[in-house]
């Protein structure tokens, strides 16, 4: 057959071309070629064009029919309904991109568990924006505790990161390769920023070593801008990167749809951020319901990491004042007391329990639903994501997120963004326990001076407006630590409900 579309060759190449396909014909067929009208070429063009396009128009209106189905986002615990996976991405439509001058470049460094580098980041990010610098996509902690050599891209959707912020600043995955010759030339300059700065801190301190230097490297990053006194739109720059900018892979966020579906399937779920986990207890010297051994081995291991800087710890002082996690023990008394039905799916969102099933016995009877992550996905789940604590605590982060309740044992960073980012979410239920209160409670019941019922109404009463409900940050002038973390509640950034804010 003759295709019409290649009329752009040269007649040597045709005759090259028909004598291949012919031998005797040649002379026939060229005939014919030569003979045929340019009206009816242009016909011919013609139909061929509306055809394409009648194809096209029926393949967008399928589109926009199958669309909406396939594009299901997170199923919401209001909603209950079930999630499937994307599979056709939706449209983005990215901002434009902001010019500025620019003063440099900023590296960073993160230290710490996933959800302290996250809220780091975000902060990094409004410094970089307010300095007019360009960031280098921050680099993960690899030498902590866990030891995870997780990269920002294994955990965070990197393309997503930087073009979602182009509006803001201006992001890049590595130096220039004039500038990272200077960096490993050494010429650079390498320092903390000081703990819970201002910005004025940076406009004065760090931005004349940028104009100087050009290349500034941040090597500590926790806690290191003020939870209060930030300009407005340095407050909503924040949560725009934690609650857009920082977005999973697409691996792990399907692997906590998966999560959230089958526990959906069951009914109503709470996760608890049971923080009882080796790390936690060898760092906070909270050794309460530890046999001998067990105590010395977290002393041990307390003594061997320099960066852990109180060695010298009083456990029960550090319990009676509220500083310690509640024990597998007490947070089953706790539960019972708050009302929490037995048989409700307690999802666990933590490593491994330090003293596995003989800590956990009591709990469990109480309370036998009990499900982790590998009871409920296939060992091939999880099989890349052992070894990498940062991506097992991101999964555990989407699952808190969907939960009907979230209740933490221990105010940690975990738990603080996870309350911030749920009181974002629409204030949905988050159960802030005073531990302090809570473990004196535990004790009188304990010595048979409270009876379960007035235990259990105290605990109830204390409780009941400790929820995540709309409520004011206590600033605390000159003691940032004890003041409420930005990140636990960012009210510059919450739509509130009916319900004004109150100040506690």
């Amino acid at each position: 057959m003759l295709k019409m579309w290649k009329t752009e060759d040269s007649g040597e190449e045709w005759e090259m071309k028909l004598k291949l396909c012919g031998g005797g014909k040649f002379k026939k067929l060229k005939t014919s070629v030569v003979s045929r009208s340019p009206m009816k070429l242009w016909m011919i063009r013609a139909i061929t064009t509306v055809l394409l396009w009648t194809c096209v128009v029926h393949l967008m209106s399928l589109g926009e029919t199958w669309g909406p189905i396939l594009l299901k986002s997170w199923t919401s615990c209001y909603s209950h309904q079930d999630v499937e996976l994307i599979s056709v991405p939706a449209e983005v439509i990215l901002p434009p991109k902001r010019v500025y001058k620019n003063n440099g470049y900023l590296m960073v460094s993160c230290n710490g568990g996933l959800n302290q580098m996250r809220a780091a980041i975000c902060d990094m990010v409004a410094i970089a924006r307010f300095l007019n610098v360009t960031l280098i996509v921050p680099e993960l902690d690899k030498t902590s505790f866990w030891n995870d050599p997780s990269e920002f891209q294994d955990i965070f959707d990197v393309h997503h990161f930087i073009a979602s912020l182009r509006g803001e600043v201006r992001i890049l995955k590595e130096l220039p390769p004039r500038l990272k010759t200077r960096v490993e030339l050494g010429l650079f300059y390498s320092l903390p920023p000081v703990s819970w700065s201002n910005i004025s801190y940076y406009t004065h301190q760090i931005l004349p070593l940028l104009q100087k230097f050009k290349v500034v490297h941040l090597n500590k990053t926790d806690a290191r801008l003020a939870n209060n006194g930030l300009p407005l739109e340095i407050q909503k720059l924040r949560c725009r990167v934690n609650f857009n900018a920082l977005k999973f892979t697409s691996k792990i966020e399907e692997l906590g749809r998966k999560v959230v579906k089958i526990l959906r399937e069951k009914g109503p779920f709470l996760v608890l951020h049971l923080r009882y986990e080796r790390d936690m207890l060898a760092f906070s010297g909270c050794t309460h319901g530890c046999n001998d051994e067990e105590v010395e081995k977290l002393t041990r291991m307390r003594y061997a990491y320099p960066w852990w800087k109180e060695k010298v710890i009083n456990s029960e002082m550090k319990r009676k004042e509220g500083l310690c996690p509640l024990t597998p023990e007490e947070t089953a008394l706790v539960l019972t007391a708050l009302g929490i039905d037995r048989d409700v799916q307690i999802y666990i969102a933590a490593g491994e329990i330090y003293g596995g099933e003989r800590r956990m016995k009591t709990l469990m009877e109480a309370f036998p639903n009990l499900v982790r992550k590998e009871d409920l996905l296939e060992p091939s789940d999880l099989k890349f994501f052992q070894n990498h604590s940062s991506q097992m605590a991101a999964l555990d982060y989407l699952v808190s997120l969907e939960s009907d309740i979230f209740v933490p044992t221990y105010d940690g960073n975990m738990a603080k963004v996870v309350e911030g980012h749920r009181r974002f979410l629409g204030f949905k239920k988050t159960s802030l326990l005073d531990r302090k209160l809570l473990v004196g409670l535990i004790d009188e019941y304990s010595k048979g001076s409270l009876s379960w019922d007035e235990f259990s109404s105290t605990v109830k009463e204390t409780h009941a407006d400790r929820t995540g409900s709309p409520k004011m940050r206590v600033v605390i002038p000159d003691k940032p630590k004890d003041e409420d973390y930005f990140y636990a509640n960012p009210q510059e950034c919450l739509q509130l409900l009916d319900e004004p804010l109150r100040s506690t």
